[in-house]
């Protein structure tokens, strides 16, 4: 099953089934926390380039981690240092 929207910037068009489904994702990767590897293998052999405009530590951080998490490699560009 997956999602019928492509991106979540409110919550007017999403179905009851999508919400339903987001919600068992988000259970499922719970589970994966609470686990000695939190690592699952969904991008395993994906290369996920971050740019990004602002510096800023934690949203880079916070994308980094749900990266690897999902078994990710990542690249990360920053404007401010180019």
């Amino acid at each position: 099953m997956s999602l019928n929207i492509k991106h979540l910037l409110g919550l007017q068009d999403v179905s009851k089934n999508d919400i339903q489904l987001i919600l068992d994702t988000a259970t499922t990767f719970r589970e994966v926390l609470d686990r000695p590897i939190k690592k699952v293998p969904t991008l395993k052999g994906t290369t996920i380039v971050n740019l990004f405009y602002e510096n800023s530590t934690r949203t880079r951080l916070s994308f980094e981690l749900a990266e690897k998490r999902l078994s990710a490699d990542t690249l990360n560009f920053s404007t401010s240092n180019s």
